[in-house]
């Protein structure tokens, strides 16, 4: 199956995989508590993922941070 490939601004993308990858092993507060140098390995080693080290910016990270946060709130109920 055919995945587009993923960029910096595709948040609910990253924050889907993100999820898949670690589970609930990280809750909305230890979300919110992960370093950027962390999250963005992490980006980084997602499969499809287009984007650059260089690319990425603090804005980035914490809109993938929120959106993370928001599907693990998703998959809660």
């Amino acid at each position: 199956m055919f995945e587009p490939p993923i960029k910096w601004s595709d948040y609910e993308d990253i924050a889907l995989k993100l999820y898949e990858r670690f589970g609930d092993e990280f809750n909305e507060g230890k979300i919110y508590r992960i370093r950027f140098t962390d999250l963005l390995e992490w980006v980084l080693q997602i499969p499809n993922f287009e984007g650059t080290r260089e690319q990425s910016t603090e804005g980035h990270l914490e809109m993938i941070q929120s959106s993370w946060v928001y599907e693990w709130r998703d998959n809660q109920k």
